[in-house]
């Protein structure tokens, strides 16, 4: 099969399309044709090493190709390379390894890339294409327990939008408690995780407000925000402080001592990201005087993919797909990706 095979930390060069063996199920595994992989920032972060504690920049930083990778940063230890990566994937099931249900042959489906392989009463997890081979290639295998078959008329490229960036969303809307009249702020509501974000806490009835680059406020208004402000306004003046419920950031960096005086007291910053940069300053009288609570979000709680699932059959939710590129013309994408003029995601489509 043709794959994409990540060789170290670096640059695109380190992006290798080739020839490789097609993957064999074992016990409890099936194959899946890879009918489309989104592209996802993890994907570009474990590629420049930003994962490491080394790096104290912003992923755009991290992309300038004058700066020198790490060696290691990958999510639980250093990144097994090589590697082929692809954390979003569509695929049809094509083959069965022992144990595993014979029915799911032919069925398209969505991988649950957040894996916990020790139950969910444990916060250990590991991730398809950032722990272990993912979706930049023809076929993957992966367990048949992360399978979840979907019927609904959607593209292959619209179902490839949903597991990264609404799985990360809804599990951080699911653990913040979001719920009806509650007011959410989304920093980033342009970008995967953050359009996502907006449509499953409007789903919930929140009122949401979103941040984003002006040109992509009417957009995101279509999707569910009640309110579009811009990156460079000050956000104090126009919200005031204390007036949000809930804070749904991966944007961090310079902008996050704002976010604490915005949240009412006992309100909610929620995080499974830090595009501006992943350190932050902290006045700790903010945080317990105003009885904050702090929520980081990685492993994803057992309801958030079953639920994903049910609302894309019910018409609750929809994909917003920017563009699509071949898959061997992933540096294109990534580098699209990194000019962050797309709204919603660029997905990549394996040949046939």
């Amino acid at each position: 099969m043709q794959a994409v095979v990540t060789t170290g930390t670096g640059g695109y060069d380190k992006l290798v399309y080739k020839t490789v063996a097609i993957p064999r199920p074992s016990r409890g595994e099936v194959l899946l044709r890879v009918l489309a992989a989104g592209v996802n920032n993890t994907e570009l972060n474990t590629r420049l090493g930003w994962y490491s504690a080394s790096v104290k920049t912003g992923t755009d930083a991290a992309a300038d190709p004058t700066s020198t990778a790490p060696e290691n940063g990958g999510w639980n230890a250093a990144t097994p390379f090589p590697l082929i990566q692809g954390t979003d994937c569509c695929g049809e099931v094509v083959e069965v390894g022992e144990g595993a249900d014979p029915t799911l042959i032919g069925r398209r489906v969505l991988v649950r890339a957040c894996m916990r392989p020790n139950g969910f009463g444990s916060m250990d997890n590991v991730w398809m294409g950032s722990d272990f081979d993912g979706a930049f290639a023809q076929f993957v295998k992966v367990p048949a327990g992360e399978v979840f078959p979907v019927d609904c008329g959607w593209s292959d490229a619209e179902l490839a939008t949903i597991p990264c960036a609404y799985g990360t969303a809804e599990n951080m809307v699911h653990r913040a408690g979001i719920a009806e009249g509650m007011r959410v702020l989304v920093p980033g509501a342009s970008g995967g995780v953050g359009s996502a974000t907006v449509q499953l806490a409007r789903r919930r009835g929140a009122e949401v407000i979103g941040i984003s680059g002006t040109a992509k406020h009417d957009l995101v208004r279509t999707i569910g925000a009640d309110r579009m402000l811009d990156r460079g306004d000050d956000l104090l003046q126009q919200l005031g402080a204390e007036s949000i419920d809930v804070v749904i950031d991966n944007v961090a960096g310079p902008g996050f001592a704002t976010m604490l005086k915005l949240l009412k007291r006992g309100g909610i910053y929620v995080s499974s990201g830090a595009i501006a940069g992943p350190l932050v300053e902290l006045d700790m009288r903010v945080f317990y005087l105003k009885n904050l609570t702090l929520l980081g979000c990685t492993a994803w709680d057992e309801p958030v993919f079953p639920n994903l699932v049910s609302y894309i059959e019910r018409g609750e939710i929809r994909p917003l797909l920017d563009r699509t590129y071949p898959l061997d013309r992933i540096a294109e994408a990534q580098q699209a990706f990194l000019e962050k003029r797309h709204t919603g995601k660029i997905v990549l489509i394996p040949a046939r």
